[in-house]
């Protein structure tokens, strides 16, 4: 975000006028034409150049300006301030037409870095990227000038080959790699000697040049590396660290070599910061290697594993761990090498020690999503570990939602999927969880004493050491999957950690998981047999009313969960008979009705879909009167009118659906048409009462009653019936029998209105 003052500043260049900067533009030209370029050019420059690129809309300059930018670019005595500007304002202005610069004669390498920017900025229309390219390498395979450095070549060439790395012959790449083992290798050891200053008192001989020295202080006694420290460096030495920064990019376009590894602990926190950035680039420069010449495979193997060992037990390299597991991965196979226990290290500890980390937390689970089809291929522990992986998107949900979105698939199989179900559902109590065992770690000595197991915990702190709630919080924080466990546990941690719904990072997790749900259930339905879908719809059922306390979160999830319960019936109708126990349970409560509306209807209407000899040739007619009994009792339950019930609020679809269920039930077993029909009949008493109309406005009540006709109207004809409700096969699937927007086919309607028109029957 700029200040007010920086955002006024940057609309009045956005919003100057081509008149005033063609005036602006005269002045600028007039100062660079002048015998002294000073620091009133200097200035206008700076402020010419804020004009061109505070917007993302090309300025027009006049060719004559643009012309004279290069002239004065390429003077031999410029300023270098002044040559920078120019610089930056026609690298602004690309691609320019009025180009007129080449690099082909340039010795002076400052310059020549200036001019390759601007060269390179204008999109290669002339093959300005290959020239580039042949002149950077003519420079650093021959002697340069007196008072030149190579230091200025090499960030160019590294661009070269980022825009193009054909433009390098085989030739040409072998002198730039030979000039990088010089410069990695045999760069000096002995400080740079520092510039004097002119003074009356300075004293050359008094500052002769010590060595340097490594990270923790010891004197370097072999080579240079980018790892050693110094006050000034030497030119070989600025190459050395140069060629190191470039040298993952050059190998992966043409191969190469190098290796630096570590020894000790820094003296300076920088300085070790330092060292752990170096190893990662180490170990990935390896990779790189051994992936272009496998020769060095097995050398490369046993120096990473006694890596491993000696930094795994410390959390502050963990990062350096993820490309040492990369590199297992991609040559372990190959070299018949067990790697599992470094995986096995990596996924158990790394997670669940540094899930607060946000910026390993990405990077690990990047890394997981790049190789998640090759962990899935090769080895079980990715998958067993999801719960620690799961940690990480707990603590950082808006950060990791999109990367885990691509990498939760991999994680599903048969024998995960109901623990995943589980945990997606407890994620926001997971992320409290955390919070909790955080703030635990961070406590005093003194307030880690053991809890009195006789005395409830006051705080969530005192709960998770108190011996009510330990094995709860064990459980929800465990490392590896765990299917043998209970989740229903923690339904008094659920509770207990209810005080914490608020918290922006439980809310912000929170909002993550009604997104998982919707792919858990796309994933998981492409690979689920019948018993994997039955477990998943009792327990759709089960825990609906068990969420986190947490309203927004329970009614988005809720909404998940009823329509995906219509999905799995679809795919597997059989459920209804195989399930029918656990649903004439779940089907008997009227609090089914009042706390789980949406899931009660939606399975009120899969009963009277799916519970049909054409889906299901073990349905029996004692099934299908049990459900019906069950449905009946509790139709009358909530449309009995009392003279001290209560005022009935059930939504009229509830109704609506438990009638057209029962009357769908009753065409297959036909000896209860005259229970439903005697039913059906009495519910204009029931919208005409009182205590309904109190409740209902007209248009619920008017779709009550419309249904009620539809559904007598219907049954008067039980064989027209059967074929409405139970169609054959080849009519079902036909328009005339579609409709996604209600209960009942189409064909109720007409029919209802056929007979409507001979007998005009109303029910009451």
């Amino acid at each position: 975000m700029f200040t007010a003052a920086a955002e006024s500043f940057l609309k009045q260049a956005r919003e100057i006028p081509e008149e005033e900067l063609g005036r602006f533009v005269s002045r600028v030209a007039a100062l660079l034409q002048g015998r002294d370029v000073g620091p009133e050019a200097v200035d206008c420059l700076q402020r010419l150049h804020l004009v061109v690129a505070a917007t993302k809309y090309p300025r027009t300059l006049d060719g004559k300006f643009v012309e004279l930018l290069q002239t004065v670019l390429c003077l031999p005595k410029c300023p270098e301030q002044v040559q920078v500007l120019c610089a930056a304002i026609l690298r602004e202005m690309s691609p320019c037409n009025e180009l007129i610069l080449s690099c082909d004669e340039v010795q002076d390498t400052k310059l020549l870095s200036l001019i390759s920017s601007i060269l390179l900025a204008q999109g290669d229309k002339k093959a300005e990227v290959s020239a580039v390219g042949q002149r950077i390498v003519k420079l650093l395979e021959g002697r340069l000038p007196e008072g030149q450095s190579s230091r200025h070549l090499l960030p160019v060439l590294s661009n070269v080959i980022s825009l193009s790395p054909v433009s390098l012959t085989e030739e040409q790449t072998n002198v730039v790699s030979k000039k990088m083992v010089d410069w990695l290798r045999y760069a000096s050891i002995q400080q740079g000697v520092p510039q004097p200053s002119g003074g009356f008192f300075s004293n050359p001989r008094a500052r002769q040049p010590g060595p340097v020295t490594e990270v923790d202080g010891a004197i370097a006694t072999d080579f240079f590396t980018v790892l050693s420290l110094g006050q000034h460096y030497t030119e070989d030495q600025w190459l050395n660290m140069q060629a190191f920064s470039m040298l993952r990019k050059w190998l992966l376009c043409y191969g190469g070599e190098g290796m630096s590894t570590p020894n000790s602990g820094a003296l300076k926190k920088a300085d070790g910061e330092l060292q752990k950035a170096c190893l990662i680039e180490a170990v990935t420069i390896l990779d790189i290697i051994c992936k272009q010449d496998s020769s060095y495979v097995y050398r490369t193997l046993s120096s990473l594993k006694i890596l491993h060992d000696r930094i795994s037990g410390d959390v502050a390299y963990a990062r350096a761990l993820l490309p040492i597991a990369q590199f297992f991965l991609n040559h372990s196979e190959m070299a018949a090498v067990d790697s599992d226990a470094i995986y096995k290290h990596l996924f158990t500890e790394i997670p669940a020690q540094l899930f607060h980390n946000p910026s390993l937390a990405f990077e690990f689970i990047q890394f997981c999503k790049d190789n998640s089809q090759l962990f899935t291929d090769t080895s079980s522990i990715f998958r067993q570990s999801f719960p620690n992986l799961f940690k990480l998107l707990a603590w950082n949900s808006p950060s990791l939602i999109s990367e885990f979105v691509d990498l939760l698939p991999f994680l599903l199989d048969a024998g995960t999927a109901i623990e995943i179900f589980h945990l997606l559902l407890d994620l926001p109590c997971l992320t409290a969880a955390l919070d909790i065992q955080l703030r635990s770690t961070s406590l005093p000595a003194s307030e880690k004493a053991s809890c009195d197991p006789a005395v409830k915990p006051a705080t969530c702190l005192e709960a998770f050491r108190h011996p009510l709630y330990k094995s709860m919080f064990q459980y929800l924080l465990r490392v590896e999957a765990s299917p043998e466990d209970s989740p229903e546990r923690l339904i008094p941690l659920r509770q207990l950690l209810g005080s914490l719904a608020s918290s922006p990072r439980v809310v912000q997790c929170a909002d993550t998981v009604p997104v998982l749900l919707e792919l858990f259930f796309s994933v998981v339905t492409e690979f689920a047999d019948k018993l994997l879908i039955n477990q998943l719809v009792l327990l759709v059922l089960q825990r609906s009313d068990q969420l986190y306390e947490t309203p927004a979160f329970k009614d988005d999830v809720y909404r998940v969960l009823s329509s995906q319960l219509l999905t799995l019936c679809k795919l597997h109708p059989a459920l209804i008979v195989e399930l029918s126990k656990e649903l004439l349970e779940f089907l008997g409560s009227v609090g089914n009705i009042r706390n789980k509306e949406a899931l009660y209807t939606h399975m009120v209407w899969a009963i009277g879909e799916y519970m049909s000899v054409s889906y299901d040739k073990r349905c029996t007619v004692e099934q299908i009167n049990r459900f019906f009994e069950a449905l009946e009792a509790m139709l009358f339950e909530i449309t009995q009118l009392r003279p001290l019930a209560s005022i009935p609020n059930y939504a009229p679809r509830v109704i609506t659906v438990l009638m057209t269920t029962l009357t769908k039930l009753a065409s297959r077993s036909q000896d209860l048409i005259p229970r439903v029909s005697l039913f059906l009949s009495k519910m204009r008493m029931f919208v005409q009462s009182p205590a309904v109309t109190s409740v209902y406005c007209e248009e619920d009540r008017e779709e009550i009653l419309i249904r009620a006709t539809e559904l007598m109207n219907l049954l008067k004809m039980p064989s027209v019936a059967q074929f409405v409700f139970t169609p054959p096969a080849d009519v079902a699937s036909t328009q005339f029998q579609r409709d996604t927007n209600e209960s009942l086919p189409f064909a109720l309607r007409i029919v209802s209105r056929l007979l409507e028109g001979g007998a005009g029957f109303m029910p009451g």
